[in-house]
């Protein structure tokens, strides 16, 4: 583990029962608080989306708890794949994750400007088709069914599409597609979604939704509208291992 890691990883754990022989190391007098024990995270999840040289590190304020959760648990458990990550969480109950996430979920949201709309307009319009109405003889359902009809997510567990740089769009297109790198406890919709789409489709969706400004308006907290089995894929992990809010 390189020294970097390891700094940030004494930094998560020291709070933690079952890490106790790491807090020794927790600075004399800091406040036992969640906003000091996730320092470690804004080391690279900041106020803004940012590129490192192996990974793109997006901004995680104000996105829905459940999702926050079910990944801290897909990155723990291996259903998402990025190593630092792992080794951040690979020693944190589920209890703790949840409050990392509740933390994150309550900060205020901050948006970039949308980027410039550089498609034809024959492309933004299949995109806007895509995102109000899908393509119900491919069974690809609108992108609002399930990112609210502002596209801002839908509470608890389903995030918002605004926001997002064009680049980090496309590549969860394609692992969503490609598999193996994303997927849930349950067997994923998104994966089924992202293979039915052409390549000339996730392009235009990601230079359309990336030209999108975002909105201080919190995930529509809509889930109990959500179809049953849709609730089933997007939120496993939260409903059946977390219990109740």
């Amino acid at each position: 583990m390189t020294q970097w890691l390891r700094s940030i990883a004494l930094w998560l754990l020291a709070p933690v029962a079952v890490a106790a022989a790491s807090a020794d190391v927790q600075p004399a007098g800091a406040p036992d608080t969640m906003a000091e024990r996730v320092k470690a995270c804004i080391v690279c999840h900041t106020t803004a989306d940012k590129a490192g040289r192996d990974a793109y590190y997006p901004r995680i304020a104000g996105k829905p708890e459940g999702y926050l959760f079910n990944q801290l648990r897909n990155f723990r458990d291996g259903r998402r794949h990025y190593r630092p990550m792992k080794l951040l969480l690979e020693n944190l109950p589920d209890a703790y994750l949840r409050e990392m996430a509740r933390h994150f979920s309550a900060l205020e949201l901050a948006f970039p400007p949308p980027e410039p709309l550089a498609i034809p307009p024959e492309e933004a319009d299949l995109a806007r088709t895509l995102i109000l109405r899908g393509d119900p003889a491919r069974d690809i359902p609108a992108c609002t069914a399930c990112h609210g009809a502002d596209l801002m997510g839908t509470a608890p567990f389903i995030p918002g599409l605004l926001g997002l740089p064009r680049v980090y769009l496309l590549a969860q297109f394609g692992n969503w597609r490609n598999g193996g790198l994303m997927r849930g406890q349950a067997h994923d919709c998104m994966s089924e979604i992202a293979g039915r789409l052409a390549p000339r489709e996730t392009d235009a969706l990601a230079a359309w939704l990336a030209a999108r400004p975002g909105t201080t308006a919190r995930p529509a907290d809509a889930a109990a509208a959500l179809p049953a089995e849709l609730a089933r894929r997007c939120g496993s992990i939260v409903l059946q291992s977390a219990g109740p809010q």
